[in-house]
C-alpha cells in the first residue's frame, strides 16, 4: 500500500434484522434490531464498522461525516475523528451524533489494520490475546422455561462462568417477579457461575437499595443501572448501601459524561459502548478516565465490535456477550468468534477486525 492513500469512498447501509421473539427489560420493549454499517475504502482495502442506533445516522454520515473525511489519509484515523465531531458542533455532541460518528470510526480502524495487514487488536497494542465475556440476555419478558433455556447454554454449553439477567420489570413495577427470578437463576446456575443483574435504571434510589440488599442473599455480584444513569447522586446513593458492584456508563456518549460518572464515586466499574460513544478513538480514552480513578471498564454488548479494543485495555474487567447483537453478527458476518470457556480470542491471522459480511445474506434486512 502507500503511506498516504486517501479514503476514497464511505458507503452506508441501514439493516433491520427481527430479534427471535419480542423482548423486553425493565423500562422498554423491542422486536427489532436497527444496524447502521459504514465501509470505508482505500488503497484497494475495505473497512467495515457499524453502530446499533437509529437509521437517521446514515443521511447524517453521507451528508455530514463523509465530506469531512473522505480524501484524508486513511492511517490518520484521528485526524478524521477530530474532523467529524467539530463538523457537528450545531448538531449536538451525544446521541445520533455520536453514533454516527461511532459507525465511521470503527471503519477507519478496521481499514487501517487491513491497509497494514494486521489484526485490529495488535494495531492499537494487545496487552491480551483473550477477552473474558459474560453471557447476556435473560429479557423480561422471558418465560421460565425460556429463561432457564438460555441461562444453561450460556454456563452450561458454552461454559461461561458469569452471566446477567434483567430485573426493574415495569419501572420498578414487579419487584417481586424480580426477586423470584433472580432466585430462579441462581438455583439453574449452582454456585460457581457469577450472577449479575440490570435493571435499565427503572428502579427509584429507595427500591434500589432495597433490591440491592435482597440480591446479595442470591449472591448477585453486579448491579447494573439500579436507578437512571443521569442520577449521579443517586447511583452513588445506592453504591454505597448495597454489597454488588454498581456500574453504569452504558449511554455515555463522551468524555465530560464518563468523568462526572467516576467523579460522582456513582460506580464500582464504568460500562462503555464503542458504538455510542463516538467509536474506538473516544472509547480507548474512556478506559483511560477510568484507570484514572483505579476503575475497570467493562464494554457493553456488540461483542464483535469490542473485542479488538477491548485486548487493548489494561483495565478491563469483560465484555457484554449479548444474545441479540450476537444473534445478528452470526447472521450477517462471517469470522465471528466463539465464547467458549467464557472468553472471545481475536484470530492473529486475520487482518482488522476479522470479520467479513455476507452480503447476500444482509440484503434481506436492507431497509436503505
Amino acid at each position: 500500500m502507500r503511506a498516504d492513500a486517501p479514503v476514497a469512498a464511505l458507503d452506508v447501509r441501514v439493516y433491520e434484522v427481527p430479534t427471535d421473539e419480542p423482548e423486553a427489560d425493565g423500562t422498554l420493549t423491542w422486536s427489532s434490531t436497527t444496524v447502521v454499517l459504514v465501509q470505508a475504502r482505500a488503497g484497494g482495502c475495505m473497512g467495515t464498522g457499524w453502530t446499533y442506533s437509529a437509521g437517521a445516522c446514515g443521511p447524517l454520515i453521507r451528508e455530514k461525516l463523509a465530506p469531512v473525511v473522505v480524501g484524508r489519509d486513511a492511517l490518520a484515523v484521528t485526524g478524521a475523528w477530530e474532523a467529524m465531531v467539530r463538523a457537528c458542533r450545531n448538531l449536538g455532541r451525544p446521541g445520533i451524533v455520536s453514533t454516527a460518528v461511532a459507525a465511521v470510526d470503527l471503519a477507519l480502524w478496521d481499514l487501517k489494520a487491513r491497509l497494514l495487514d494486521l489484526p485490529l487488536y495488535r494495531l492499537l497494542g494487545a496487552v491480551r490475546d483473550q477477552v473474558p465475556v459474560y453471557g447476556s440476555g435473560g429479557f423480561t419478558s422471558y418465560d421460565d422455561a425460556t429463561l432457564r433455556r438460555q441461562l444453561e447454554h450460556w454456563a452450561g454449553d458454552l461454559q461461561i462462568p458469569r452471566v446477567k439477567i434483567k430485573i426493574g420489570e415495569s419501572w420498578g413495577g414487579r419487584v417481586e417477579r424480580d426477586l423470584l427470578r433472580v432466585r430462579q437463576a441462581r438455583e439453574v446456575l449452582g454456585d460457581d457461575v457469577e450472577l449479575y443483574v440490570d435493571a435499565n435504571g427503572g428502579y427509584t434510589v429507595g427500591q434500589a437499595v432495597r433490591v440491592g440488599q435482597q440480591l446479595a442473599d442470591s449472591g448477585v455480584t453486579w448491579f447494573e443501572e439500579p436507578v437512571s444513569s443521569d442520577d449521579l447522586g443517586g447511583l452513588a446513593d445506592v453504591r454505597r448501601q448495597v454489597l454488588p458492584d454498581v456500574a453504569a456508563g452504558e449511554y455515555g456518549y463522551d468524555l465530560f459524561g464518563f468523568r462526572q460518572l467516576c467523579e460522582a464515586r456513582a460506580v464500582d466499574c464504568l460500562q462503555a459502548d464503542v458504538t455510542r460513544c463516538a467509536g474506538i478513538t473516544d472509547w480507548l480514552r474512556t478506559a483511560a478516565v477510568a484507570a484514572s480513578y483505579n476503575l475497570d471498564v467493562s464494554a457493553h454488548c456488540g461483542p464483535a465490535q469490542h473485542v479488538h479494543p477491548a485486548a487493548a485495555v489494561p483495565n478491563l474487567r469483560h465484555l457484554e456477550y449479548f444474545h441479540d447483537h450476537v444473534r445478528l453478527e452470526r447472521l450477517l458476518f462471517d469470522g465471528v468468534l466463539d465464547p467458549m470457556g467464557g472468553a472471545l480470542r481475536p484470530d492473529p491471522g486475520r487482518p482488522g477486525n476479522g470479520l467479513e459480511l455476507r452480503e447476500a445474506d444482509a440484503e434481506q434486512y436492507r431497509t436503505a
